[in-house]
């Protein structure tokens, strides 16, 4: 088995790169663990204490229930990933069945930033790219997907994603083995990537 954490800024992506990189690699053998699938169940929270929650701080993420999943796909055991309703903020009673692959991806703002899930990792991927160009995409998708409108995503922005990504994303460059630049637009990175992953699983 081989693990690989993608991270990123909210924007920056990391979808993109992940979906081309599975284009890349032998089909039925990958499989995508989403980070967001791990954010804490706020179900025992009024619903409008709800909305104060910030998801873009590492206090959000329930780490050791991941970190553990991971260890048991390694160990040869199927796990039930949780599924995540960003309009409740609650962890749904269904589950995800995931079975053991040879290669796992875990994708998320924040994969590099815990350091137990890190060493779970074999590669780790950073996916750069511009502010202005990050805040493009959340402009777009928050409109077009979430209903928002531009005053609130800019506020929103500068009140929260902002800083959380300077305080707790950008810093886990430094513990990245392959930086991305220009996310997934980088088809030689991708290529790249998807050429060493197939050689160490040959090589293992």
């Amino acid at each position: 088995m081989f693990i690989i954490g993608i991270a990123g800024g909210t924007g920056s992506g990391k979808t993109t790169v992940v979906r081309k990189l599975i284009e890349r690699l032998p089909k039925g053998e990958v499989t995508v663990i989403p980070l967001d699938s791990y954010y804490n169940d706020s179900s025992n929270i009024p619903p409008e204490e709800r909305q104060k929650i910030n998801f873009d701080h590492p206090n959000a993420f329930e780490w050791p229930l991941l970190i553990k999943h991971l260890q048991e796909l390694k160990e040869g055991h199927a796990v039930e990933q949780p599924v995540y309703d960003y309009i409740t903020s609650t962890r749904q009673k269904e589950t995800i069945h995931v079975e053991p692959s040879d290669i796992i991806i875990v994708e998320g703002i924040m994969t590099l930033h815990h350091p137990e899930l890190r060493d779970e990792m074999d590669l780790r991927v950073f996916v750069d790219a511009d502010g202005d160009d990050r805040l493009i995409r959340v402009i777009k998708r928050d409109i077009v997907e979430r209903g928002r409108t531009i005053e609130a995503v800019i506020e929103r922005y500068q009140r929260v994603l902002k800083p959380m990504h300077e305080q707790f994303i950008e810093p886990c460059k430094r513990y990245a083995n392959v930086i991305i630049p220009q996310g997934g637009h980088n088809n030689a990175a991708i290529n790249m990537m998807a050429k060493f992953i197939k050689q160490q699983l040959r090589d293992k």
